[in-house]
């Protein structure tokens, strides 16, 4: 027999989605952190740079610890019971621009990632290359 649709069940389907955010905040974090090793502390602009890049790095650690922490949530509501629902407060416009403005977001994200692929992927190269590592992508 098929399980019903849930809201929690929907809700845990979509952690998918903040987990992942999650990860390429704490990656993008990671990034920046090892990049400072790199910056001269005798140099005026790279010591500018390395202040910016540790905020940034803190706050994307701090945005991907809570985006993991509302996937975990998200996951956890997987048997969150049924409540009553009254159809006519969510069958409004305003909850169809929500929607349609959430899966425009997620359209957005894709389009932005599959354009950042190859350049990312010409950096990974590069590196791989001066640190003589072998193709694991």
């Amino acid at each position: 027999m098929e399980e019903q649709p849930t809201c929690g069940r929907g809700l845990a389907q979509s952690a998918v989605v903040p987990a992942a955010l999650a990860a390429v905040a704490a990656g993008l974090a990671e990034n920046l952190e090892v990049h400072v090793r790199a910056l001269d502390p005798g140099d005026a602009a790279a010591a500018q740079e390395q202040g910016v890049y540790e905020r940034v790095a803190h706050r994307l650690h701090s945005a991907a610890a809570d985006l993991q922490a509302a996937a975990a949530e998200m996951t956890s509501a997987v048997d969150l019971p049924m409540g009553a629902h009254d159809i006519a407060a969510i069958t409004t416009t305003d909850v169809l621009d929500a929607f349609q403005g959430h899966v425009a977001a997620e359209d957005d994200l894709r389009r932005l990632l599959e354009a950042r692929r190859e350049e990312n992927e010409q950096m990974l190269t590069a590196i791989r290359a001066e640190v003589g590592s072998p193709d694991v992508g």
